[in-house]
């Protein structure tokens, strides 16, 4: 990411903060506005981003962008995208990270002119370990697509899909994953407690299990299956668990869990 690079950011929540500080810790970090109609959180903005201009005005903010970032509610996404169409006349890259809205979508609110590309992240960009989806449309070129690349990236791994609909897939697995590693995390925290540990023990060692054994596959060249098996003797603790979520068909309601969030997806995106 060169320095003459100027990203706008529209709407300046949680998201905005994490690649906003992600873009910044650029080696040749680019410009960076960000545009949000909350008085009382341009204030933080400002604190948190002394170097960056903080505006109230979403024209005025993607008038002199490169890239215009669309970090923005899905519900308001048409008012904010049709709002912006006479402040994008130099056809700057829109990178939308909205869950549901499709790029044809963004395409007609726009003009029918702009090169976009839709990122699904994941709530753990929030801490740079985020995982992202992006699809581009037909007018972005391999400069914008390497910008795109580099602003998620900056906030965890990234992957190209050639088809759109594969974004939906995406959402089902990380997208929403982490809220299913949450609820094991509550699962195994209330497990413990119900053994008799102590409510904030349980909570800490549950934590770092699944946080050590998320490190421990990232870093291993050995797949999960294996993992597991090598810490799985027979006859042992482990396996005996283990039985308990073979029994209650557990592949099966993950599998059924992530069914139902592509399909409310599709709902959502109008397909």
């Amino acid at each position: 990411m060169t320095q003459a690079i100027t990203v706008a950011f529209i709407g300046g929540g949680n998201m905005t903060v994490s690649l906003a500080g992600g873009v910044s810790g650029d080696a040749a970090s680019p410009r960076v506005i960000i545009s949000e109609p909350k008085a009382e959180q341009r204030e933080r903005l400002a604190r948190l981003f002394p170097a960056a201009q903080i505006v109230a005005d979403n024209a005025l903010a993607a008038a002199e962008a490169d890239v215009v970032v669309l970090a923005v509610k899905p519900q308001v996404m048409q008012v904010v995208a049709e709002g912006l169409r006479p402040a994008l006349a130099r056809k700057p890259l829109i990178l939308s990270i909205a869950a549901g809205v499709t790029v044809a979508r963004l395409d007609a609110w726009l003009g029918g002119v702009q090169p976009v590309v839709r990122a699904m992240p994941n709530t753990p960009a929030l801490v740079g370990s985020g995982a992202t989806g992006l699809f581009a449309n037909a007018r972005v070129d391999e400069r914008q697509r390497g910008i795109a690349e580099r602003i998620m990236r900056s906030v965890g791994l990234v992957q190209w899909f050639d088809v759109e609909s594969q974004l939906d897939a995406v959402t089902a697995l990380s997208g929403s994953g982490p809220a299913y590693v949450f609820l094991l995390m509550e699962a195994l925290e209330t497990g413990g407690a119900t053994l008799g540990l102590a409510p904030e023990v349980a909570r800490v060692l549950a934590l770092q299990t699944v946080f050590g054994a998320a490190k421990l596959a990232l870093e291993s060249d050995d797949s999960p299956a294996t993992l597991r098996e090598r810490v799985t003797s027979p006859g042992g603790t482990t396996q005996a668990a283990l039985q308990v979520f073979e029994d209650g068909e557990l592949r099966e309601l993950v599998s059924r869990a992530m069914q139902a969030a592509a399909q409310r997806a599709r709902e959502l995106a109008g397909d």
